[in-house]
């Protein structure tokens, strides 16, 4: 209930400030990202609020309005990472950005949604019980494709895990041993192991 009514309230924030740049004529000359850094669990997986490599928490909202996008409302199926968005508002602004960017712009996405994009997305987390008195809390890494996510935990010392979206959309059923996905398995081992690098390095 608490969850619900504080998203509620959020939403009408929300249309408070769209209003009020309506009202001031600002919305030809403004643009408004509305994101989040995690997702929120209401017990899936029997776990409440944050921090695991769950859809429910690894997926976020991320909704874009600014000049010039003829779009309406359109939505896109397509993978983005957070780190997408400093180089696509420096597109937006018309300002350049530094080439070595981990991120990419979403402009192609906001031309059109269902225009080629990232092949994966990658999510990191550490686990929950992380502290000073435990600082060898399990650290988890996720791959996640239009179709399968791919997780490790402490470098697969600790756990793998493979949800097959298409026919497991909840991510109740781990295939990560199951002889008939171990192509999969180790074709994005291989890409997580890359991403990890390119992230750290």
């Amino acid at each position: 209930q608490g969850y619900y009514a504080a998203t509620s309230f959020m939403d009408a924030q929300v249309g408070r400030l769209m209003a009020a740049l309506e009202e001031l004529d600002l919305t030809s000359r403004t643009v408004v990202v509305f994101m989040s850094d995690h997702g929120y669990h209401l017990g899936e997986h029997g776990l409440w609020q944050k921090r695991s490599l769950f859809e429910e928490s690894a997926r976020v909202p991320l909704i874009i309005a600014a000049p010039n996008i003829k779009l309406g409302s359109s939505t896109s199926q397509r993978l983005v990472e957070l780190v997408d968005l400093f180089p696509t508002l420096a597109d937006l602004c018309g300002l350049s950005h530094p080439a070595h960017l981990q991120g990419r712009s979403l402009q192609p996405l906001l031309a059109r949604p269902d225009a080629p994009f990232r092949t994966e997305a990658l999510t990191q987390v550490i686990c929950a019980t992380h502290s000073l008195a435990r600082p060898d809390s399990p650290h988890g890494y996720s791959i996640r494709t239009e179709r399968y996510r791919y997780t490790q935990w402490n470098g697969g010392r600790e756990g793998v895990e493979l949800y097959d979206h298409a026919n497991d959309p909840r991510e109740q059923s781990n295939r990560a041993f199951d002889p008939a996905y171990q192509e999969i398995v180790v074709k994005l081992r291989k890409q997580l192991t890359e991403r990890i690098a390119e992230s750290t390095g």
